[in-house]
């Protein structure tokens, strides 16, 4: 297997970004067929840790954090060809490695990932809560 090469510095493409989303199964959870709001969300992450195998993009940590409390990791994907082999750890530990060493990292995990993450030393919180943009939370502004 080639040699990983991680980077929390290089940008990385909206097509490149929906490919290695197909090739983690990401896709299924993410806007893969709106390029525009890919795009948006590549622009307004924090954070980018990127691992190559060559010049082929095989894993990705997209965070949007303040890089002191808290650091949402919105998406960990790992080409599936790579799986198992560490590279969503060490994207892990390099997005820690850039934040404030107290800062939390947060992070959803897809139903098939769930059991990954407390094999790597991370708890799971009991309450987590959601709610989309539209429609707005019900009530009367203060």
């Amino acid at each position: 297997m080639n040699e990983i090469e991680y980077s929390a510095e290089r940008k990385i493409t909206p097509a490149q970004f929906i490919d290695i989303l197909s090739r983690s199964g990401l896709a299924e959870r993410r806007p893969v067929s709106d390029r525009g709001r890919i795009a948006t969300m590549l622009d307004h992450a924090d954070l980018l840790c990127t691992a190559w195998a060559d010049d082929n993009l095989v894993g990705v940590a997209r965070s949007v954090t303040d890089f002191a409390y808290s650091c949402y990791l919105s998406d960990l994907a790992v080409d599936r060809a790579f799986q198992g082999t560490g590279i969503g750890t060490e994207l892990i530990r390099l997005t820690q490695s850039q934040l404030h060493p107290k800062a939390l990292i947060v992070l959803l995990s897809a139903p098939q990932a769930a059991e990954y993450y407390p094999k790597i030393g991370m708890t799971q919180h009991h309450s987590a809560w959601v709610a989309p943009a539209s429609p707005p939370i019900p009530g009367s502004p203060p």
